[in-house]
């Protein structure tokens, strides 16, 4: 694990310098990152834009663009983006997050196609609502609310996302350019 802010171009490429010094490249990238900004689009700064967009989309760029090199060159990798079911049917008050993760779907389908010659598998896993720190600002109640609307009747978890992740970075070949539900039958 190299930490650092991803959302930050400079850094990433300075995370896969320090990479290099270990092996040579990433075997498989799964591209994590994720902030939300709960509210009304009208309400939004531009900062506040531009932080949920660099951060749950221009990120994932700046790593793939990174990791991509060391796997084509092998003819060989796993690229997993972390996602959300807003990505597909878009949240009310979640108009940045919903935009950044859509454009995760569109880049994981596009670089599945690209990069599907060189043998690298690109997917999305579309996460419902996880139990994560990202959801810790629900109250009781809003949160039993939710519950409700979840087919599963419960989140998900921080594990459940994990082993799915385990899953994909071992997929058969023939698996990519796919976005993956992992939200309890919501969408």
């Amino acid at each position: 694990m190299l930490p650092g802010d991803v959302s930050d171009p400079e850094c990433v490429r300075a995370m896969f310098r320090e990479l290099k010094t270990v092996c040579e490249g990433p075997d498989v990238l799964v591209n994590n990152a994720g902030v939300a900004y709960f509210g009304l689009l009208s309400d939004m700064t531009d900062e506040d834009w531009r932080q949920v967009i660099d951060t749950d989309l221009s990120s994932a760029f700046y790593c793939c663009r990174e990791a991509i090199p060391y796997m084509v060159s092998r003819k060989q990798g796993r690229i997993i983006n972390i996602s959300s079911m807003w990505g597909t049917a878009g949240a009310s008050c979640e108009a940045a997050y919903s935009a950044a993760k859509s454009g995760l779907h569109g880049l994981t389908r596009a670089l599945a196609r690209e990069l599907a010659p060189s043998n690298i598998q690109v997917n999305a896993l579309a996460c419902g609502v996880i139990d994560t720190e990202m959801n810790s600002r629900l109250t009781a109640e809003e949160r039993a609310a939710l519950e409700e609307e979840i087919p599963a009747g419960r989140y998900g978890t921080a594990e459940e996302a994990a082993r799915t992740v385990l899953l994909l970075a071992d997929a058969p070949a023939y698996l990519t350019g796919q976005i993956i539900g992992l939200d309890g039958g919501m969408i």
